[in-house]
């Protein structure tokens, strides 16, 4: 009889570690990839904060001095291209960060104030440098003057600007003259969804969102000219 109670008290040990070790695995996984996260500082998901997708995370922001950062691995990225041969990110490598001084409520004194880009720019010091390393990370062996160093959501869309996570080097599109330098055709998708969210026609998010999802079809997607 006296044995009962040990035999009880152990099963309820157990039970207590296994739940507080379900509770952990949970806690760590959801770190990285949250099912449902919640807002949170700049490098968080934050579904609903400024609008944001909830695939999307935060960037640092804006910095009063930029410096160079880390990209991915010599040869860890690879580009997709569309039936038409136009350059895709890798999504793994490129998923996109945002600005979190861009939300819903700031746009009339952030992206949608003229000039507001050239304020946040990171310098081409910074930016050279980053550039020709995830030309490594993309396994780019064309020339540097050719490829464009893109924001996968741009700065006027609420890009962060310089998280490695929203750069890339977007290799040349169909029809480019070998030494002309970038033609890229995103550049005119990134500018009309910009008029699009600052005249009402499109949310922040829906146009981010669009963006990172595949932006030869974002004008598409939200029903917009071409």
């Amino acid at each position: 009889m006296a044995v009962r109670p040990v035999v009880v008290t152990a099963v309820s040990l157990l039970l207590a570690v296994t739940v507080t070790g379900c509770s952990v695995g949970t806690s760590s996984g959801s770190s990285k990839h949250p099912a449902t996260p919640a807002p949170g500082p700049a490098g968080s998901s934050a579904p609903g904060k400024g609008g944001a997708p909830a695939a999307l995370q935060y960037g640092p922001g804006p910095q009063a001095k930029y410096t160079v950062q880390t990209q991915p691995p010599a040869g860890s990225c690879h580009f997709g291209y569309t039936a038409a041969k136009e350059p895709l990110e890798d999504k793994a490598c490129t998923p996109g960060a945002l600005n979190p001084k861009v939300t819903t409520a700031t746009l009339k004194t952030t992206i949608c104030k003229s000039g507001y880009t050239s304020t946040i720019r990171p310098p081409a010091s910074v930016t050279d440098a980053e550039k020709a390393a995830n030309a490594k990370s993309y396994g780019y062996t064309g020339p540097l003057h050719d490829a464009e160093f893109d924001h996968l959501v741009s700065l006027e869309l609420g890009g962060d600007p310089n998280d490695p996570r929203n750069l890339w080097v977007e290799p040349p599109s169909p029809g480019h003259k070998a030494g002309a330098g970038p033609n890229n055709p995103k550049d005119s998708v990134e500018s009309k969804l910009h008029t699009a969210v600052c005249s009402g026609k499109a949310s922040l998010a829906a146009a981010q969102n669009a963006i990172v999802t595949d932006w030869t079809t974002a004008l598409a997607t939200l029903g917009l000219s071409k």
